[in-house]
């Protein structure tokens, strides 16, 4: 369940506590989750909520965004040393890479500067792979 609702973008606050933003999206989906474990023979709960203070407000967002910094960083290195690849693997990360910043856009709520530089590598590689021969 942990994974599912990490795709979604949510920060594990406690054991069995996780926060994630507030949208139609995100409750559908955590109705959906909760609507599984019930089927299984668990229980489960939505519960609609707010940090105590700005700090706490903060906190969860620094952390939600230094997950989302980090796999952005994940994909500027690996299009950095895919330049060099050849022709079919430089097509192939590539088309991957479109795929992971597609997925990690889907999650990311609050952009950390690496969310730029991230499309900036993938636009850099493609610009390698699709040059007209």
């Amino acid at each position: 369940m942990w994974r599912r609702l990490k795709r979604l973008g949510a920060a594990q606050l406690l054991d069995g506590l996780v926060a994630l933003p507030f949208d139609a999206r995100n409750k559908e989906q955590l109705e959906w989750v909760a609507d599984q474990v019930i089927e299984s023979g668990g229980r489960a709960s939505v519960w609609i909520g707010q940090p105590g203070s700005g700090t706490d407000e903060l906190g969860i967002i620094s952390s939600l965004s230094a997950g989302i910094a980090e796999e952005y960083r994940a994909v500027i290195a690996e299009a950095a040393s895919t330049r060099d690849a050849d022709p079919a693997s430089r097509r192939r990360v590539l088309a991957r890479l479109r795929r992971e910043l597609h997925r990690i856009r889907y999650r990311d709520y609050f952009p950390p500067p690496e969310a730029d530089q991230a499309r900036r590598a993938v636009n850099g590689l493609a610009s390698v792979v699709e040059v007209p021969s």
